[in-house]
């Protein structure tokens, strides 16, 4: 076999786009036409962020009665946690990260700051495919630590913090032409948005692809550095449209897919370790971050790490650190101690390594199973794949903890707290059924059929059961 022929193991053939029908092909001659306006609605888009970041820093704090119709803190606090969050959140179910391209102000700065700046060579720690879990974990700490669900000043000091790393990467990194290395490989909300982008139902696939799988190219038209002629997965693709050329044989091509579809077929679209991992961080993060504003055991364990901290003389645990590392509100009665940022970081922290461990060892032994029922691939690969199964349940948990100001606002509209529980229970167990269904179709692939695919199903039934567990206060309270 010659050099230019092989391809990687277990990359199946690559195989051009289905059809399209009318509609898809209308929107792309129209985002083909207007894809050079998109300039203003990222303007657009900037200032609004501007003015719900900075207006309430300026405004008096609300008052007992205060709502979000009538305070614009309220509103601002409301319209990015109750709207834009869980709602983008689940937009890429049905448009994939078509936030990321189209609308999202942060990413549109780190390419402006590209187009003038250094186009220096992107570190080898950048790329690191840990760089955006890491990102992720301390901007979702750092946004409890501050209570940016409560006061504007943490809302400042979180997207402050984002635009700024954003800005200065896009400033000093990607010597390509208009590149954005931010929303590749260091962006907490890209990250999560483009993880699950997999179980979308929107695909940009080559109309003539190569064979070899998943490709990173640092020059070519792609700001995400996708060599898109080899694209193969939805997880980096921000869906700016600049690749698409309907008149053209080349490019890529916008398709419909069932949701899930690429999970389910997820070993043709470079399942990896790393989105693993994010996967179960992820979701014992946003838990712990859940978990420790409700849980009188938080209260107790607070008390105690207290007096243990100053029966060996630390009295400084008990006074107040600086305000852009944790909530220092002396007039709406929150002052944070140095006691309590070692306890909400080290508690969510702690949530995640637990959550980790247990799905990872279900998970394990379910690999373990199906190798033991005559399953393809070795254990590394099968973990790996069977892994992808917790997508849709953790994605539910997340919308339905982290959009908590969503469901709250439902109370608004005249629905009443068991009917807002009952809506939670509904998409909760819909995602447990999705989760299930993939888990099937995944063991499937592998080569496993009747009983024993039934049999090898049962840790992943036991996992999307604890994760269910884990969110229970979220759904129906204590």
């Amino acid at each position: 076999m010659t050099m230019h022929t092989m391809v990687r193991p277990d990359v199946r053939a690559p195989r051009p786009p289905p059809p399209q029908g009318p509609l898809l092909r209308g929107l792309e001659r129209f985002m083909a036409r207007n894809r050079d306006r998109l300039v203003f609605v990222h303007l657009a888009m900037f200032f609004g962020f501007l003015v719900l970041m900075t207006v309430p820093l300026w405004l008096p704090l609300p008052g007992d009665s205060a709502t979000f119709c009538n305070n614009f803190t309220l509103f601002a606090n409301f319209v990015i946690w109750g709207l834009w969050f869980p709602l983008v959140f689940v937009s890429v179910i049905f448009t994939g990260r078509s936030w990321c391209g189209l609308l999202c102000p942060l990413g549109a700065c780190s390419e402006w700051a590209n187009g003038i700046g250094l186009k220096r060579q992107i570190p080898r720690w950048v790329r690191w495919q840990g760089t955006p879990i890491i990102s992720f974990v301390l901007i979702t700490v750092l946004a409890q630590t501050v209570d940016a669900r409560g006061f504007p000043q943490g809302i400042a000091v979180v997207f402050g913090l984002a635009f700024a790393c954003a800005i200065i990467l896009g400033f000093l990194y990607g010597p390509g032409k208009a590149q954005r290395p931010w929303c590749r490989h260091m962006c907490p909300i890209g990250l999560m948005l483009g993880v699950f982008s997999r179980i979308g139902a929107v695909q940009f696939a080559p109309k003539r692809p190569k064979p070899g799988g998943e490709a990173y190219a640092e020059k070519g038209i792609c700001p995400t550095m996708i060599d898109i002629n080899r694209k193969t997965e939805s997880r980096h693709c921000i869906e700016c449209f600049r690749c698409v050329h309907p008149q053209s044989k080349g490019g890529l091509r916008l398709v419909l897919r069932w949701p899930g579809a690429e999970v389910a077929g997820i070993r043709g679209h470079n399942p990896n370790a790393a989105e693993v991992a994010f996967l179960f961080i992820a979701t014992g993060l946003s838990l712990g971050g859940f978990l420790w504003l409700i849980l009188p055991q938080y209260e107790r364990w607070r008390e105690g790490g207290g007096t243990w901290a100053i029966e060996r003389g630390w009295y400084w645990i008990g006074t107040a650190g600086p305000s852009w590392l944790m909530s220092v509100h002396p007039a709406g009665r929150e002052v944070y101690t140095w006691l309590d940022f070692f306890m909400i970081s080290g508690f969510m922290l702690a949530c995640a390594a637990l959550v980790t461990a247990v799905l990872g060892v279900l998970t394990a032994l379910s690999s373990w199973m199906a190798g033991r029922a005559g399953a393809d691939r070795d254990f590394r690969r099968r973990f790996v794949e069977q892994a992808y199964a917790y997508m849709p349940v953790a994605m539910v948990s997340l919308v339905i903890g982290l959009g908590s100001e969503l469901f709250e606002s439902l109370k608004s509209f005249g629905l009443s707290a068991p009917v807002t529980a009952d809506i939670k229970a509904v998409l909760f167990t819909l995602g447990v059924i999705w989760s299930l269904g993939l888990g099937r179709r995944l063991l499937g692939v592998q080569g496993l059929a009747g009983a024993r695919r039934w049999l090898v199903l049962l840790p992943l039934i036991a996992g999307s059961a604890f994760i269910g567990a884990a969110w229970w206060p979220a759904i129906f309270g204590l």
